[in-house]
């Protein structure tokens, strides 16, 4: 598991689309890249570091032809820089008031940032000023996605919202927001190939949204986390990665709800963000401990669809043995137990026939008349312990030992 070590703290990150560089935002206002190995993932030297400011650089985004990387800060100014050498393209030192928190590239020619304040700003690279803002956020802008087949851009916000933006509308409302969640929604990721949407909440709880449902509430909850959920990545469609407050980067399964396991940590550091590089081989994430740890997930999605090999030719062996042992019917009772019960009325006749021997038939009639125990079937249900979907209340504390 390799680490980049860094002076200073760094606030955000992010990879290049289409080469082996990280680029990543510091506390001094510092913005550095880092070509890494996409095999070991070791980063040999820094590629270029620039300074567009003084003062915190919190967000920083790659645009998808990887030509700029666009820095937000606490200065609340706006920076384009080039990709290559970290040279400044563009600067818009008054973008917004308060400090910059989110950037999100939504295309080439449309860039969306977030502020403290819950202000929501549309910007195009060739022009100065802001082509459209939002206000009906009322704390800050805690992240952002977006679902190119109905152009719509969703935000959470610190005031237990979540909102969903059409791009294509020039209003300054928003298409849909939701109901208050009683929660800080700090992340959000698309999970079901875009059906639906996993959020991250101050409480520890993942929410899931279902977008033919509508935005007006999460369908399901997954709880389980001791502490707030920062930052979420999509691995799979149906497996996130999770980075909490207690520094600990989780996997979880989706629908259905399976926790299955801790794949890093940053000590008792709250993790800040995590991304996933253009392979999807490695997860980035950044902390408060002074460094850019890179975790190998490709090789864990290997041993996992190993052991579900497994799982499935086990399922097949106990499958072939009830089979040969005899098929059983609604009622639960076997071919073996109907065999039984026929030859116990063909005795019963011929003890009625045999008057001679009735002391003797009547003891062999009590000896096959005692009742047969009949095998329960226990069904077993999809939750459990590790089932992370409705947990039990003995449950509760199912993450104390991680």
């Amino acid at each position: 598991m390799p680490d980049i070590k860094l002076k200073n703290q760094p606030f955000d990150v992010a990879f290049h689309p289409t080469s082996p560089i990280l680029y990543t935002s510091l506390l001094t206002g510092e913005v550095k890249a880092f070509r890494y190995d996409d095999t070991l993932g070791e980063s040999s030297s820094t590629s270029w570091t620039a300074r567009p400011t003084r003062r915190t650089a919190r967000a920083v985004v790659v645009n998808q032809m990887g030509e700029s990387v666009w820095v937000g800060g606490k200065s609340g100014a706006l920076f384009r820089l080039d990709a290559e050498s970290g040279k400044v393209k563009q600067e818009r030192a008054g973008a917004h008031e308060t400090p910059i928190n989110r950037l999100f590239c939504v295309n080439e020619n449309l860039l969306a940032s977030g502020d403290d304040e819950g202000l929501i700003r549309f910007w195009d690279p060739r022009k100065e000023d802001c082509i459209r803002s939002y206000n009906h956020h009322q704390d800050y802008i805690s992240d952002f996605c977006y679902f190119d087949d109905k152009r719509q851009l969703v935000s959470t916000s610190g005031d237990g919202r979540l909102s969903v933006i059409d791009i294509r509308v020039n209003k300054t409302v928003p298409l849909a927001i939701s109901e208050d969640q009683e929660d800080e929604l700090l992340s959000l990721v698309p999970i079901k190939g875009g059906t639906k949407l996993a959020v991250g909440t101050g409480l520890g709880v993942v929410s899931i949204w279902n977008r033919k449902s509508g935005w007006g509430d999460c369908v399901d909850r997954v709880p389980g986390h001791p502490a707030s959920i920062d930052a979420l990545v999509a691995l799979t469609p149906d497996v996130i990665a999770t980075g909490s407050e207690d520094g600990m980067i989780r996997v979880l399964q989706l629908l259905p709800n399976k926790f299955l396991g801790v794949i890093a940590t940053h000590e008792d550091y709250p993790i800040e963000r995590l991304k996933l590089d253009r392979n999807a081989k490695w997860l980035a994430s950044v902390s408060h401990d002074l460094c850019i740890k890179l975790t190998d997930v490709e090789d864990m999605f290997e041993e996992s669809d190993e052991e579900m090999e497994e799982e499935n030719v086990e399922e097949e062996g106990r499958t072939s043995r009830t089979e040969v042992n005899g098929d059983v019917d609604m009622t639960g009772q076997s071919d073996t137990e109907e065999d039984d019960d026929e030859d116990e009325d063909e005795d019963n006749e011929e003890r009625d026939e045999d008057e001679g021997e009735e002391k003797e038939g009547e003891e062999e009639s009590e000896e096959e008349e005692q009742p047969k125990k009949k095998k329960e079937v226990k069904k077993g249900g999809k939750g459990g312990s590790g089932d992370m979907g409705r947990v039990r209340q003995d449950d509760a504390t199912f993450f104390d030992d991680l």
